[in-house]
């Protein structure tokens, strides 16, 4: 039947169907729980040594070259901000991965 025909919905209809809705985030909500403070501080601390690490082995190689093949440009700097920009978009991508996950599962929980 096409969308203009069809007969137009009851208020009680909706109500039953938000209840549905709500009674199931709840149901879901406690089977999965919440994620408390140390998941946050988790998260935090993932996403801070994403950026550290590449960042602080640009320095490292930095330095290596530096000493081991003196020139005019340093090193050091250069693979200090090269590190610094794979460690962003390395963080990025972790944080996008995860809000896709979580869109993933509000959506599931709605529908």
């Amino acid at each position: 039947m096409p969308e203009d025909q069809k007969p137009p919905r009851r208020p009680a209809e909706d109500f039953i169907n938000q209840v549905g809705m709500k009674a199931d985030r709840k149901l879901n909500a406690r089977r999965h729980g919440t994620p408390g403070v140390w998941f946050g501080l988790g998260m935090m601390g993932l996403v801070g040594w994403s950026v550290a690490v590449p960042t602080l082995l640009g320095v490292a190689l930095g330095l290596w070259l530096d000493k081991a093949h003196p020139g005019s440009h340093s090193w050091t700097l250069a693979l200090l901000a090269a590190g610094l920009a794979i460690g962003c978009m390395n963080a990025w991508h972790w944080v996008s991965k995860e809000d896709a996950a979580m869109r993933d599962e509000q959506e599931d929980t709605h529908e």
